[in-house]
């Protein structure tokens, strides 16, 4: 029981402490933003980049697997003396300004803060800023001419402010405020345009006054002509006098019309120098863009003219390639047909000797077993066997030397009988007949051609 008590006791504690060290931790490690900084969060963060960022309220930093630090949200004002810079027309001019800027609490720029800027100290950050202006302060001034720069203050301010606070914003910054106290320029160009402008005014302004010269002249003159005419006929003198005053003011008065018609006169040669100038650029650019217009005009025409001379060829090498493919074809065919019959023909004359083989193979092949089966009649003897074969042809081969002789025309017979009364038989007239017989190729000598020897029952030739 008591050992039960000990380990409840034991939990309890081990509960609290764990609870205190995590009320200690979170308050330890929590971490506020105050108004004018921005809290750092790096390490193991689950923001999906490299840092959380928060301005106001806090965040628990874990120890071991996070670390925090602050971004100062101060302004920082930079001056840009900005000198030399060349305009569009290619005069250089000063541009002496001043930036005011600072950390910009937008998240995405938040974090383009923290990942350029964080441990960085207040100088290098304005070192860096100042780099960035410069260069686009430059930029700006390069696309504008100094008419534009010098009359609209407020778009070349505008223009400033758009290029810079772009640029300022890849690395966390942003432009709170930009002044530019005066603009300069090294040919003087500025101030020859506020010299004719005040020229100008000064122009009108003496106009103005001479013309209220004039009508106050001509107002008081004519109330002493009145007076004078009063007062002519009592004092001669005084009308003298007052014709001589009179004649000064009239010269007077000529005179300030005088300087007034001057200062007119120049104020239209000034106006009529701007706009032969204007009229000279215009003209200039007129001309320029007729030259691009025809040279234009002239390479569309040029190219349409390839484009043309590009297709007759092709559409030539096309009908000469068909030509040459009808050609091929029509020659590939004739050899097709030439090649078939050709073919035929030698199948026709091999179909003809293949018969002719076969009749001769099978007269053979007939003759061949008939000779087999008379040398087997014949005992197995061959050259019996072929004596049989000739004693067959004998009556044949008469029969032929018969012929021979039978077409044979005797208009008569003369014999010379040597008179010999030997008692021969049959006269001499058989014996003519007996010698004819014998004179026709005796059957024994064709045998013998043939290579074959007679029996010895069919007789036999003698040797002379």
């Amino acid at each position: 029981m008591a050992l039960a008590e000990s380990l409840v006791v034991i939990g309890i504690a081990l509960f609290a402490l764990v609870v205190l060290l995590t009320i200690y931790l979170a308050t330890s490690r929590y971490k506020l933003a105050p108004s004018d900084k921005i809290l750092v969060v790096y390490g193991n963060v689950k923001t999906g980049g490299a840092a959380a960022c928060y301005h106001g309220g806090g965040k628990i930093v874990w120890p071991l697997i996070q670390h925090y630090a602050y971004l100062d949200l101060k302004p920082m004002t930079i001056g840009i003396n900005l000198e030399h810079a060349l305009s569009q027309q290619n005069i250089r001019i000063n541009v002496p300004s001043t930036f005011t800027i600072g950390i910009s609490t937008a998240p995405s720029i938040m974090s383009n803060a923290a990942e350029r800027l964080l441990g960085l100290p207040t100088p290098q950050i304005e070192d860096m800023a100042k780099e960035i202006i410069f260069g686009q302060l430059r930029l700006t001034v390069a696309s504008l001419s100094i008419e534009q720069i010098n009359q609209d203050r407020e778009a070349f301010l505008r223009l400033v402010s758009n290029n810079v606070d772009t640029e300022l914003h890849k690395i966390g910054l942003y432009l709170i405020n930009v002044n530019i106290t005066d603009i300069t320029d090294e040919a003087d160009y500025i101030a020859s345009i506020g010299a004719k402008a005040a020229a100008v005014a000064i122009a009108d302004a003496t106009v103005d006054r001479a013309e209220a010269a004039r009508d106050g002249a001509v107002g008081k003159a004519a109330a002493d002509r009145a007076r004078e005419i009063e007062v002519a006929n009592n004092e001669a003198e005084s009308d003298k006098g007052q014709k001589a005053a009179e004649a000064g003011r009239r010269v007077f008065v000529q005179q300030q019309e005088a300087l007034a018609v001057e200062g007119e006169n120049q104020s239209r040669a000034s106006i009529a120098s701007y706009n032969a100038d204007l009229a000279e650029r215009e003209a200039e650019a007129l001309q320029r863009s007729e030259v691009a217009k025809r040279r234009a005009q002239s390479e569309i025409e040029k190219a349409q003219y390839n484009l043309e001379g590009e297709r007759l060829r092709a559409a030539e090498i096309a009908r000469e390639e068909v030509s040459k493919q009808q050609i091929e074809i029509a020659a590939e065919a004739e050899a097709e047909r030439q090649r078939r019959i050709a073919r035929g023909q030698a199948d026709a004359i091999l179909a003809r000797y293949n018969a002719e083989a076969e009749g001769t193979k099978a007269v053979l092949e007939a003759k061949a077993a008939g000779y087999q089966s008379l040398v087997k009649s014949a005992g197995g003897d061959a050259k019996a066997a072929a004596t049989l074969l000739m004693v067959e042809k004998i009556e044949d081969i008469v029969a032929r030397q018969t012929e021979a002789i039978a077409n044979l025309k005797i208009d008569k017979i003369t014999v010379w009988d040597s008179g010999n009364g030997n008692g021969g038989e049959g006269g001499s007239t058989a014996n003519f007949v007996s010698s004819l017989i014998k004179s026709l190729p005796p059957v024994h000598d064709v045998a013998k051609m043939a290579g074959v020897d007679l029996p010895d029952y069919l007789g036999s030739m003698k040797e002379e």
